[in-house]
């Protein structure tokens, strides 16, 4: 039987970070001058720092209520507690408990015993709930999505609450744009196909996650031994990174004309969930996922800094020529626009605006539009004067 100083060791050994970061993801590491910081407005515990390009999250200080996923425009922040995968899982479990409706409820509910363990899945807070998730189950036929808190003024994540509505908002126009009938509701009591029936069951229930919690500690003394490896090698690998230069952290090549860009995932899965769901029904909508700019050609002197520093590919270079000598064109796909405003943040001549309504027509035609921009006053540009 292990004494409490062993109990202390393994927990510590074995402790997870809620939220793990990806910083080269992060449009804020990637270029200095960017003015996003959404992650770190819409933390709670004030724990996430963004400065000198570097992204750092204290893992002592954070409470594990997921916000700054939900916000994060590039997804430079990865939920650990619970993943993305397992969160999804449980989500698909407790659906075909109730028929169809899903249920999804904070721990702090949760623990008041009073719906069915198995017809709801929990997260930390709903603050952890985002877009994709909402709108990926409503395009798999889901017509009822009540969301479950409680309204405890003592709760350590009542200043959650705007960023849970704010998230709900999103999703419900998103869905509305393209004609689907799912609602969303939160709600402060389980509905009543979630109710529990038998109170020993959600007590049984509760217990077993305590115990599951405590992590089996005689079952798991090899693994902690072998985490405690792995963090040494993790311990070590942060080193050697650290000694690398930004360039060589981003990966970028000697003589290359752009940053390596990234996916825009969570665009493209939301585009397509809502695609699956049916045609769009208005011309175009407000949304804080999709992105249009606009580029004053009067200020612009096409140094190319906008193609050169954008995440997502989302602008790219363009070979066309413009009938006006004094012009030439970038091509920009709305669907890969994330609004993280690294374009008019990199921006020389601050000639960059990126719109937050999109028109619908576009989004769903996936080809890039030309946007005019002023021909490069110097002729040495070396992102638009390089031959493909």
């Amino acid at each position: 039987m292990p004494n409490l100083n062993d109990i202390m060791e393994m927990v510590d050994a074995l402790e997870t970070k809620a939220v793990i970061t990806a910083p080269t993801r992060c449009v804020a590491v990637r270029n200095r001058h960017s003015s996003c910081r959404k992650c770190a407005d819409v933390c709670l515990a004030d724990c996430i720092t963004v400065d000198k390009n570097e992204l750092e999250i204290d893992a002592g200080a954070c409470v594990a209520c997921g916000a700054c996923i939900a916000v994060c425009p590039t997804s430079a922040l990865v939920s650990v507690d619970p993943m993305e995968e397992e969160l999804a899982a449980a989500v698909a479990d407790v659906t075909r408990a109730t028929d169809g409706v899903t249920v999804i409820a904070c721990a702090r509910k949760a623990a008041r015993q009073t719906g069915d363990p198995d017809k709801y899945a929990v997260v930390p807070c709903l603050a952890r709930m985002d877009e994709m998730l909402l709108v990926e189950l409503a395009a798999r036929g889901i017509q009822d999505i009540q969301l479950v808190d409680g309204t405890c003024r003592t709760c350590k994540y009542r200043a959650a609450v705007p960023a849970i509505d704010d998230t709900v908002e999103s999703a419900r126009t998103l869905l509305e744009s393209v004609g689907s009938t799912t609602t969303i509701t939160r709600t402060d009591d389980f509905p009543a196909v979630a109710k529990v029936a038998d109170l020993h069951k959600a007590v049984g229930a509760a217990r077993r996650e305590f115990f599951t919690s405590t992590g089996h500690y005689a079952k798991d003394v090899a693994k902690s031994a072998a985490e405690k490896m792995v963090s040494e090698k993790l311990k070590q690998l942060k080193l050697q990174k650290e000694e690398q230069s930004l360039r060589e952290k981003l990966g970028v090549k000697a003589g290359a004309g752009k940053m390596p860009t990234i996916e825009a995932s969570r665009n493209l899965a939301i585009l397509d969930a809502m695609a699956r769901i049916g045609e769009p029904v208005e011309p175009e909508m407000f949304t804080r996922i999709f992105g249009d700019i606009e580029i004053d050609t009067e200020k612009c002197n096409g140094c190319g800094m906008c193609v050169m520093f954008c995440p997502t590919d989302a602008l790219r270079k363009c070979l066309d020529k413009h009938p006006d000598e004094t012009l030439g064109y970038v091509e920009f796909s709305m669907a890969d626009c994330t609004q993280c405003n690294l374009c008019a943040d990199a921006c020389l001549k601050k000639c960059i605006e990126i719109i937050p309504v999109v028109k619908m027509d576009e989004l769903f035609d996936f080809e890039p539009r030309l946007v005019e921009i002023s021909a490069s006053k110097t002729g040495n540009n070396k992102l638009f004067n390089r031959k493909k």
